[in-house]
């Protein structure tokens, strides 16, 4: 672990939990764990309240891109469907991500899939298998 991941984990770790000052960081990222197997490099990334249409994947010259933007509308006057109730005040913000990851040489770009589930985004990128060296002939010249 080198200083610079310390002091991500800093802001990771004390910074939400402080009371919400104008310093403190409003966008968090959402964390992941990449666990390897023989065959596959399997990704989670943890997604509460969003479903896989808030969500973008893409893979871009061995580039794994994950992303989302999401908005809310703010109203200030009640909903026409009394029966439901009213809002008072409803106020909603825009939430958004982007986390990129380079993929290691060995993952097979085009079988990568992807499932959510519960609130949790889960990629498979299966591992391709090592080329077996290969014999040269020398001729005489």
């Amino acid at each position: 672990m080198n200083e610079l991941s310390l002091f991500n984990n800093f802001f990771d770790d004390v910074l939400p939990a402080m009371p919400d000052f104008t310093f403190t960081r409003t966008n968090s990222l959402p964390k992941v764990d990449v666990k390897e197997t023989k065959d596959s490099y399997d990704m989670y990334m943890d997604l509460p309240g969003m479903d896989e249409n808030d969500v973008n994947v893409e893979l871009d010259h061995n580039v794994l891109k994950i992303s989302s933007v999401r908005t809310e509308n703010k109203e200030d006057k009640g909903d026409k469907n009394e029966k439901e109730g009213k809002y008072l005040i409803r106020e909603r913000r825009m939430t958004s991500f982007s986390r990129s990851f380079t993929l290691p040489e060995d993952v097979d770009g085009s079988k990568i899939s992807a499932t959510f589930k519960n609130g949790i985004l889960a990629l498979t990128m299966p591992r391709t298998s090592a080329p077996a060296p290969k014999k040269i002939a020398i001729t005489a010249a």
